[in-house]
């Protein structure tokens, strides 16, 4: 007969198995045509609801359709392109440029960020059947930049991510490193002067969205207002640039410190059902899920452990919690991505977000959701390369 020691013991081993168990089933890769199915499932019915390109929006006001709403789309159907190379995505991308005349919402001399994001597609557009005409507006428009002395155009944190990977892509094409040094002078401004001292608080490893929100603005629950889609914003233009820049760019390691640094912070705010509240320090405000920014912290995560840049088994637990949280929550049987948060720039904006409401503007949510999952495909287990 057992004693009450052996069976204390053998309790023990039961529950150390069924850990074990649970952490590799909680720590179990996605299937990779799971993932691709959804990516196409949800492009599927952004592109059938969505169908002339070329169509403005009637939000409020008419607005072309290369504004940065659907630029941030375009990133992420080429992030789906290069994984799955459909013909009709790469056409519902050149039938809009073309329409546009490969051109900015407001000419090739405009200084707004928002508007340069869709220089990124025409980019990538170039990349894969080079014509000299695809890039010149985006290229005059980036050069008036490099000869001006002003560095102060990044004023709000979503900014960096809309213009920012545009002269990685340029410095990356022309072999002109005065993209890249263009390009950390204004992040730098933005980083360390807009305001008081800069738009980044290296305490915390977050950014507030713009100079409205430093202190001695809070949150209700009288802590920093972090907005969960601008640090979205700022974690993804890092991965976006540290993919493209030279190992050996002089200021590398600075942006590999911040990425770090905010993988760090993210992961401490992650909510217990893998989401992020739009306010990241204050789960009171606007509570609740919310797939935006979600799903850029999937996407830099994701890109973080394949890089062998975050530390996989301190990261990878987070990343599949999130993931898991809009497979399971966000992604509707249609397509349709629900808890996304609509145009904005603080908590409070296109409020309640819900799972089945539309937002304002569904391109970009759309385009968040695909360059996370384009990540989260290619996720490996380590012993294989």
């Amino acid at each position: 007969m057992a004693t009450k020691n052996q069976i204390q013991k053998t309790c023990i081993l039961w529950m150390i198995l069924l850990g074990c168990m649970f952490h590799l089933q909680a720590n179990e890769l996605p299937d990779k045509e799971k993932v691709l199915h959804t990516m196409i499932n949800v492009n599927e019915y952004f592109i059938k609801k969505y169908a002339d390109s070329t169509k403005p929006s009637h939000v409020g006001i008419v607005r072309p359709s290369n504004i940065w709403t659907r630029s941030v789309y375009y990133e992420g159907l080429m992030a789906l392109y290069q994984i799955y190379p459909e013909e009709r995505y790469y056409r519902y991308a050149l039938e809009w440029a073309e329409f546009h005349q490969w051109n900015l919402r407001n000419g090739n001399t405009t200084r707004n960020a928002d508007d340069q994001c869709c220089g990124q597609i025409y980019i990538d557009l170039y990349n894969m059947a080079p014509d000299p005409k695809k890039i010149r507006n985006i290229k005059t428009c980036m050069e008036q930049l490099i000869h001006s002395p002003e560095a102060d155009d990044w004023s709000w944190i979503d900014a960096i991510q809309m213009s920012m990977p545009v002269f990685a892509k340029l410095g990356q094409l022309t072999g002109d490193s005065r993209y890249f040094e263009k390009m950390y002078q204004m992040y730098s401004f933005t980083r360390n002067n807009h305001g008081t001292k800069g738009l980044y608080n290296p305490e915390d490893g977050l950014w507030w969205r713009d100079a409205d929100f430093l202190p001695p603005y809070k949150e209700p629950n009288g802590k920093n207002c972090y907005w969960s889609r601008g640090n979205g914003w700022v974690y993804a233009a890092l991965v976006r640039i540290l993919e493209i820049i030279p190992l050996d760019e002089t200021h590398r390691d600075e942006y590999l410190a911040d990425f770090c640094d905010m993988s760090e912070a993210v992961k401490k705010c992650q909510r217990e059902d893998g989401f992020w509240n739009v306010s990241l320090h204050d789960p009171t405000h606007f509570g609740g899920k919310e797939s935006s920014g979600t799903s850029l912290f999937v996407y830099g995560m994701a890109w973080g452990i394949n890089n062998g840049v975050l530390d996989r088994e301190t990261y990878l637990p987070v990343l599949l919690k999130a993931w898991n949280a809009l497979m399971k929550e966000a992604v509707h049987p249609s397509g349709f991505l629900g808890w996304v948060q609509g145009t904005g720039k603080e908590p409070k904006d296109n409020q309640p977000v819900t799972y089945d409401k539309v937002p304002d503007f569904e391109d970009f949510g759309t385009g968040c959701f695909l360059l996370g999952a384009s990540e989260i495909y290619k996720l490996q287990h380590p012993n294989k390369k």
